[in-house]
């Protein structure tokens, strides 16, 4: 009986050591997070994938100028370029997950990550944490204006009869620009010939120049030349009209919804993030997207305002991957 009451007394000893131990480290954690320095303590970079002078630099900026304005400290933007956006978007797949490495970034590289590539170099679904929607642009249906086109079934049936004489440039294989005509060659039942190039300015140069028949850029990029006549724009690939091309309908108004595709663009965190962090920053997105000074200069760029939360974006981007792979797929494109 004694030696059984001494084991119960080392027994509570010991849980006793144990509380007092788990106690002393719980304290210990809570100093350190106490001590830990509040975020931002030192410069956020926000890496662009793209080359600077891209229609995504500006976007990138006004996010940058936001979250400084709102967080104080220094935010950046690290232009990283390369293989459609995969380079920059890699690597901020691999950064640490302490809030101090953002990404910036669009469809035709998040999308075409799952949708393109045999070996992928990340997955946009389980490598990063989704932050916020910010803006997007839609894609609208252009022609050589020297050609017998006006409207989608011209284009459609031109395309029947011409197999091998319809052309269309885009900005590589997986952009928004690409997939748009594959989406129309899917809908609309024809066939039309994919040439990708290396910047928007070489494809516009080819359309003019009769290399190519039509593209399915965003608004942006070929508005001037719609306006000097030089191009025909067809149609909006969205379900409202752009202020940019307002007397252009809307593939929605000529009774193709389906035909719908934009360039979306949004901001992430490498996986881990802590959510304290990336619910600070979708919040500061969301407050200045409700501003008419942020909201009018994302217009004036061409793009719709988004915003929104986390949630919203990480099932929108499910939604858009699967949207797009069946297209892809359709087209037999492929990225080893």
């Amino acid at each position: 009986m004694k030696l059984f009451r001494n084991c119960g007394r080392m027994m509570f000893k010991g849980l006793g050591g144990a509380l007092v131990l788990s106690a002393g480290l719980s304290a210990v954690s809570m100093q350190a997070r106490a001590q830990a320095p509040a975020w931002p303590s030192r410069t956020v970079a926000i890496v662009n994938p793209a080359a600077p002078g891209g229609s995504s630099d500006p976007l990138a900026r006004i996010v940058a100028e936001v979250l400084a304005k709102d967080f104080g400290g220094s935010f950046i933007v690290e232009n990283r370029p390369g293989a459609n956006g995969n380079i920059g978007a890699a690597y901020v797949a691999k950064a640490a997950p302490d809030g101090y490495t953002l990404l910036m970034s669009w469809t035709g590289t998040l999308v075409s990550a799952v949708t393109m590539y045999g070996s992928k170099p990340f997955n946009p679904m389980t490598d990063f944490e989704p932050i916020v929607l910010i803006g997007s642009i839609p894609n609208v249906i252009t022609v050589d204006a020297k050609l017998p086109i006006h409207n989608l079934k011209e284009l459609a049936e031109y395309a029947k009869k011409h197999p091998n004489g319809m052309n269309f440039g885009s900005t590589g294989s997986g952009s928004s620009w690409h997939l748009s005509a594959e989406l129309f060659n899917k809908v609309m039942g024809v066939k039309m010939t994919h040439v990708p190039y290396n910047s928007p300015a070489a494809v516009t140069k080819d359309l003019v120049g009769g290399q190519l028949q039509t593209v399915f850029p965003g608004t942006m990029t070929i508005a001037s030349l719609v306006k000097e006549g030089r191009l025909r724009a067809l149609a909006v690939m969205a379900p409202e009209r752009t202020s940019v091309l307002p007397d252009v309908p809307t593939t929605k108004e000529l009774g193709y919804p389906q035909l719908e595709s934009a360039t979306w663009m949004a901001l992430l965190a490498p996986k881990g993030t802590p959510k304290e962090i990336t619910s600070k920053i979708n919040k500061a997105i969301n407050d200045a997207l409700a501003t008419p000074a942020v909201r009018n200069r994302l217009i004036s760029l061409g793009y719709t305002p988004l915003g929104g939360t986390s949630a919203h974006f990480s099932s929108y981007m499910a939604d858009e991957i699967k949207k797009w792979d069946e297209i892809v797929k359709f087209s037999g494109a492929k990225i080893d």
